[in-house]
């Protein structure tokens, strides 16, 4: 495990500075620390990172026909499956999220034959701790959920070290900036999709200070990626939002929520959950 993460570390005085950085959840993670502790320290705390994206990652990655979750997308449907207080938890909580983005969030969107009461096929079995689709041909997908709600979990983990300045960066889509840079307050980060081919993309930068960035959307006409729950079908256009809210979870599913929503929604989903900042990179406005 430890020849997949590379580092770099750099003591001056009391302070030191550690950068890591290593493949997980589909994208690049960049962890940058800063605090008054050894290089030894700090990479058991980018060790413990790394082995809770990977727990994550073995509970609730769709794509992978090992993890818990592919094993109850193929199970559920048929009969009650006892699944882990982790999973447990994660799909409870995106199904209270559904309610309260009037519908724009939906982890079933990728079932067989979806509509938008697939996702109340789902049923929770809180003292069995169990899941049962009611509906054949249901399945869970977290994607659009796990790094926001991974970030959480690194934030717990550094709360736990006492290390209150730190940058966490997966991907430049879902960020985790505690603290401040070691030259100055805060954490500029750029933010979007850097890879994106069109002309008129332009990349953002923001200053964060404890708090979480979190990005969803198109950066090409190629990529359609995103459901629409309403349609069924992929949006199209070169469009992405970008969230600025306390926690990861929230940023995630308001990222994707506000991307997919309507107007109307997207004024009642605001209100509800009153975000930081909502920047729509189209028209390259700040909310």
């Amino acid at each position: 495990m430890q020849h997949t993460i590379q580092h770099l570390y750099k003591a001056h005085g009391d302070d030191s500075l550690l950068y890591a950085w290593f493949l997980s959840m589909h994208t690049r993670v960049d962890i940058i620390l800063c605090c008054q502790k050894s290089e030894n320290e700090l990479m058991l705390v980018v060790n413990s990172i790394y082995d809770t994206l990977r727990q994550l990652e073995r509970i609730a990655n769709y794509y992978d026909p090992s993890s818990e979750l592919s094993q109850v997308n193929q199970r559920a449907s048929t009969a009650p499956v006892m699944i882990s207080q982790s999973l447990y938890r994660m799909i409870s909580l995106c199904t209270e999220y559904h309610k309260k983005t009037l519908g724009c969030f939906d982890v079933t969107i990728h079932s067989d034959n979806y509509n938008q009461d697939t996702i109340h096929s789902i049923h929770l079995y809180p003292e069995a701790q169990s899941v049962f689709f009611q509906q054949a041909g249901t399945t869970i997908n977290l994607s659009g959920f796990l790094k926001g709600y991974a970030l959480d979990k690194i934030r717990e983990i550094l709360k736990v070290h006492i290390i209150e300045n730190a940058l966490i960066n997966m991907g430049n889509s879902s960020v985790l900036a505690l603290g401040n840079h070691p030259v100055g307050t805060g954490w500029k980060v750029s933010f979007g999709d850097q890879a994106s081919t069109t002309k008129n993309y332009k990349t953002q930068s923001i200053l964060l200070n404890n708090e979480c960035l979190t990005t969803s959307g198109n950066n090409s006409d190629d990529r359609k990626h995103i459901i629409s729950p309403s349609s069924g079908k992929p949006l199209e256009g070169v469009r992405q939002v970008t969230v600025i809210t306390d926690d990861g979870t929230t940023g995630e599913i308001l990222s994707t929520s506000l991307f997919v929503a309507n107007q109307k929604q997207r004024e009642l989903i605001m209100s509800e959950f009153l975000p930081k900042r909502v920047i729509d990179l189209e028209l390259c406005q700040m909310v």
